[in-house]
């Protein structure tokens, strides 16, 4: 899994990206209670999941000011906080471990320096919703797969209405209306909706997204790092697309 031997890796290589190309989607699933977790926002207010049950659905988006998903995605995510936040659900973005760290923002090796990451975030991005700093082991990011942008719609019950391998807007906008309207019209607190589950890869950020999140890690770092191992991965797959099919002589002879 992307990042297991070492959390808060220095460098995205090719074998991260390797890792994350191979990955399943290892959080909780539909309809399986969300782990609890307990940690502060960037207020100094302390949050655990486990006080919405019954009271609030709540939206977790996971990333980080490195994280070119994040990047891409963040700006409709402020859209819909502002159009579904209040009484029936709350959003917490969850900072997560750097994707691309770098010589500006290299890999967490303290709170103060996770802190000051988010907080760098917040502001570029504008972003309104309450921000959740996880510690240096990653204790909830584990708990969610671990992978870069993650997001998990929490019905009232504390359990998984949706989730997806990646925040995209539209299908978590078209998830929380689904999960407000059968909380009204059925009077209930559990419900899988959307399909449970978007586990496919979104389509693929610009370049704008990409060097925006990259220039914040470092473009000596986080920018070589990122366009070395996606050149390294592109010459291994034209390479394999280019190889001779195998010879019919080394198939096994029907029997």
């Amino acid at each position: 899994m992307l990042g297991l031997g070492n959390y808060n890796y220095g460098h995205f290589s090719r074998e991260l990206f390797h890792d994350l190309a191979r990955s399943s989607f290892s959080g909780p699933g539909p309809g399986v209670q969300a782990p609890d977790f307990k940690a502060a926002t960037l207020d100094g207010e302390t949050v655990r999941l486990s006080d919405y049950a019954g009271k609030k659905n709540v939206l977790l988006v996971f990333g980080s000011a490195t994280c070119p998903m994040t990047a891409a995605s963040i700006g409709q995510i402020n859209e819909l906080y502002d159009r579904f936040r209040g009484d029936e659900i709350e959003f917490l973005f969850i900072y997560v471990r750097e994707a691309h760290p770098g010589e500006v923002i290299p890999a967490h090796k303290s709170m103060r320096e996770k802190i000051e990451a988010a907080r760098l975030l917040r502001d570029e991005e504008d972003m309104h919703m309450p921000i959740v700093v996880d510690d240096l082991r990653g204790s909830i990011h584990r708990k969610y797969s671990k992978l870069p942008n993650p997001a998990f719609l929490i019905d009232k019950s504390g359990r998984v209405a949706f989730l997806s391998l990646w925040s995209k807007p539209a299908g978590l906008g078209k998830a929380i209306q689904e999960l407000l309207d059968a909380q009204e019209e059925r009077g209930v607190q559990q419900a899988v909706v959307n399909g449970g589950q978007d586990l496919d890869m979104p389509m693929p950020y610009s370049s704008l997204y990409a060097y925006r999140a990259l220039e914040r890690g470092g473009v000596r770092g986080a920018l070589i790092d990122a366009v070395e191992a996606a050149t390294r991965r592109s010459a291994e797959l034209a390479a394999l697309a280019q190889a001779p099919p195998p010879s019919s002589s080394s198939a096994e002879a029907p029997r």
